[in-house]
């Protein structure tokens, strides 16, 4: 059995040390803090008991569980991220237990009326009876990914204990930058040297992933022509209203607050605009290759028409891709995720297949050589003050996590 208070002491020691990442910067990782927690977790690795725990330049760890058993056994990993996300502030959190939660509003903080409710957020009723983990309302709580660290430290632990549990190799990995799309930037794959991997940083209990979004970035440019107002007829162009015509003219309902399950998006992130010039950011995603594909010549299209209308380079886009669909990569190994699926049934869970709307280090890995289905790490409300965890979805990754190396040396 895992040890309920000792797992909860070892996340709290992960969520109060901030380790927010910062997309402006360009070093890895992003910011100086994230070492702190790297370097604890690094010693804490050699403590339990892995090998060959490294951590390099950049911060990212690796370490070791050997194999316990005398056949040869596919060597397997588990990887989370330690950054959290720079959406909300990470530092100074102070969380708060709610025991045997009664399935009624939670308090976060009286004095400013911060409510955590399931007449809002109903997944907070699939709980009742169990410990919740909360935020104070001030600041994210850290369980992405800080749970997922919990789980697969707190897992090696485990076995490394309970050596009547046969295995084979088993390595972890912990990145920095995850929250800021570099994660898995720097992840030395070779070094890592596991057939496959999962991580531990998905949501709800029991959810198993390996589809998530092809995703770009777009910067659209719009240059206008600025004269004094008071003798612009037929002069000046006022670049914010044909950034007005851009952002009206596609498709309004395949916006993120219109679309789910497999359904893409445009989504405006930001407008910086005055009467000469204006720029308009946007993400771009879609399960689909082609509909992706097709997305961004949407844009282009659109730009091309607008210059038509007002001047032939008024309106340029600028469009990166930043990650692809793993499905690609993990459909021909889908043993690997057979086998998590009936790791979490023999644990007593049930398995929720679904396709992620985002991404993880996961679909970059699997790019890069290494499949990386996502499994759960329990937590909700992801990168805000209503973020909780309950403890017993920690415990069952946990399980789950045990239960995949046992699963693989038999088979």
């Amino acid at each position: 059995m895992i040890n309920k208070q000792h797992l909860i002491n070892r996340f709290v020691s992960y969520i109060t040390v901030d380790t927010e990442s910062d997309p402006e910067s360009n070093t890895t990782p992003s910011t100086e803090k994230q070492w702190d927690l790297a370097n604890a977790l690094a010693e804490e690795l050699k403590t339990i008991g892995l090998e060959d725990v490294s951590i390099d330049e950049n911060a990212y760890i690796m370490a070791t569980l050997p194999s316990n058993v005398d056949h040869d056994v596919p060597t397997i990993g588990f990887i989370s991220h330690f950054d959290t996300s720079p959406d909300f502030s990470g530092a100074n959190v102070n969380p708060q237990f709610i025991e045997n939660y009664d399935g009624k509003d939670i308090v976060l903080s009286k004095e400013q009326n911060i409510i955590l409710s399931p007449d809002y957020f109903e997944d907070l009723l699939l709980y009742k009876g169990q410990t919740l983990i909360t935020t104070d309302g001030t600041t994210l709580l850290g369980a992405d990914d800080k749970a997922g660290i919990t789980e697969i430290v707190t897992a090696m632990e485990y076995l490394v204990q309970h050596p009547e549990i046969k295995h084979g190799k088993i390595r972890v990995g912990f990145t920095p930058d995850e929250e800021i799309g570099r994660g898995a930037h720097k992840f030395d794959v070779e070094k890592f040297g596991a057939a496959w991997a999962y991580t531990m940083d998905g949501s709800e209990i029991g959810e198993l992933e390996y589809e998530n979004f092809n995703a770009a970035g777009a910067v659209v440019t719009i240059k206008g022509k600025i004269v004094h107002p008071g003798y612009a007829k037929g002069k000046m162009i006022n670049s914010m209203y044909i950034a007005t015509e851009f952002i009206n003219s596609l498709p309004r309902i395949e916006t993120p607050e219109h679309t789910e399950g497999y359904q893409g998006f445009f989504h405006l992130t930001d407008i910086n605009g005055e009467v000469d010039s204006t720029v308009l950011k946007y993400i771009i995603r879609d399960h689909d290759k082609e509909h992706f594909e097709a997305r961004k010549d949407v844009m282009q299209k659109l730009a091309n028409d607008l210059n038509a209308q007002y001047d032939h380079d008024a309106v340029s886009v600028e469009i990166k891709d930043q990650y692809f669909n793993m499905k690609e990569k993990v459909e021909p190994v889908m043993h690997i995720v057979d086998l998590a699926e009936d790791a979490m049934k023999q644990v007593g869970i049930t398995p929720n297949i679904k396709a992620i709307r985002g991404g993880t280090d996961g679909s970059q890995l699997s790019y890069m050589g290494l499949p990386c289905p996502n499994i759960f790490a329990g937590g909700h409300n992801f990168h805000g003050r209503y973020e909780y965890v309950p403890v017993e979805s920690m415990i069952k990754a946990t399980e789950v996590i045990c239960k995949i190396a046992e699963l693989t040396a038999k088979r």
